[in-house]
């Protein structure tokens, strides 16, 4: 079946539109509103949508416009809230924070020095340059690292 109607693309893509949505609901609005947010950068870009093949090519588009428009949306509306009456800009419990200090000071080289460089800004293909390491490498290893480090502070 080819897809030649916009209905018939929403319907081929719903729960890919539903999971992308229901990810980012997380961040303070609805599922609902989300995708009807990215239904309709979708039926702004239609005609671009429909010229392609059902497949990987309009699977990623649909994914990449419902994406940019959730996030544009979040922003949006975060930029839009005013802080609670009770808001204080610094906190005074920093012992999480130093606790994850502590722990990051326990891992073993190189995993420090590549949560260190990225907790300073560093990219990935800086820190990898850095160490001798692929980009690659750098985010599985960091991936990793930070599961090791939230199973420790959990404990």
């Amino acid at each position: 079946m080819h897809l030649n109607t916009f209905d018939d693309l929403l319907h081929r893509y719903r729960g890919l539109l539903f999971s992308l949505c229901r990810h980012y609901s997380r961040r303070g609005t609805t599922v609902e509103d989300l995708i009807q947010e990215a239904s309709m950068a979708l039926w702004r870009d239609r005609e671009r949508l429909l010229s392609l093949s059902r497949g990987p090519q309009q699977a990623a588009l649909v994914w990449k416009i419902a994406r940019n428009a959730v996030i544009d949306d979040l922003r949006r509306i975060r930029s839009s809230e005013p802080l609670p009456e009770n808001y204080e800009e610094v906190s005074e419990d920093h012992s999480l924070l130093q606790e994850l200090h502590e722990r990051i000071a326990l891992l073993e080289e190189p995993d420090r020095t590549i949560v260190n460089m990225q907790l300073e800004g560093y990219s990935y293909e800086e820190i990898g340059s850095h160490l001798g390491m692929t980009e690659k490498n750098v985010s599985v290893r960091l991936v990793r690292i930070k599961d090791k480090l939230r199973k420790l502070m959990v404990k």
